[in-house]
């Protein structure tokens, strides 16, 4: 049981664990909503992690033997990597197939048979997702759409079918091709929507990290870097250009 000052003797790696699961969730989000970058996600919820894990004397593990510090942050980045999996939940049913199917392939060419198997569990269809601007299939293959190959004149209030998914990739070609005042006019058009894309960027950057996919993660974590700037410049774009504006 806890002391007076809310300190305790021992626990379980179960505990443990339950802990982690209650709280990291709710530090992720702080620290995402402060703007870190992906680059620094991981390294900066071990503060949160570590603050659960030294309430106690001794955590436990398995064999009953004190946990070390190794496996206790293991275990952090395990809860972390769960919490930034449940916030797809967040994301729409087009997005969160090219999540998963991102995480399998990246932008290289899968067979269509399981690209249309990943459709069915994820609610909803290779014809959707192709109207979706999402990706490109045809002889038997699915591929995403990089985001070089997205239409400069994309304009997200016209879109009959906008999502998370393109709405980052779009966000990227426009930094990378037109610098930060280039991405602020589309972030402005976008909206609310602007921040559902900010947030995929920390999922689709950890995939990359975890799939070594340096070009990819750059380009995700250049964009929330910049983001503050992104933000100021939208703010400042002309009330006439942005008639529609998503909400």
């Amino acid at each position: 049981m806890p002391s007076a000052a809310g300190w305790c003797t021992q626990a379980t790696r179960g505990q443990l664990v339950a802990e982690l699961k209650l709280e990291l969730p709710a530090a992720l989000r702080d620290l995402q909503h402060g703007n870190i970058a992906p680059v620094d996600l991981a390294q900066a919820a071990i503060g949160p992690g570590m603050a659960v894990f030294t309430r106690y004397s001794n955590v436990l593990d398995a064999s009953g033997e004190p946990m070390k510090v190794r496996e206790a942050l293991a275990l952090i980045n395990d809860v972390l990597d769960e919490a930034l999996t449940e916030q797809e939940g967040d994301f729409d049913a087009d997005s969160r197939w090219a999540v998963a199917w991102f995480e399998q392939v990246g932008f290289n060419e899968g067979q269509y048979g399981v690209a249309e198997t990943l459709s069915k569990a994820k609610n909803t269809s290779i014809e959707g997702l192709e109207d979706a601007g999402v990706v490109k299939s045809g002889r038997g293959v699915v591929r995403l759409l990089r985001p070089s190959e997205l239409s400069a004149d994309w304009d997200p209030q016209k879109d009959r079918r906008l999502t998370a998914w393109e709405s980052v990739h779009q966000l990227v070609r426009a930094l990378e091709t037109g610098g930060e005042p280039a991405a602020a006019a589309l972030a402005a058009k976008l909206g609310s929507h602007a921040e559902t894309a900010r947030e995929l960027c920390y999922r689709l950057y950890t995939l990359c990290e975890r799939k070594k996919r340096a070009s990819e993660a750059l380009s995700y974590n250049a964009l929330v870097q910049s983001w503050p700037e992104i933000m100021r410049l939208a703010q400042e774009t002309p009330r006439d250009q942005l008639q529609g504006t998503l909400i």
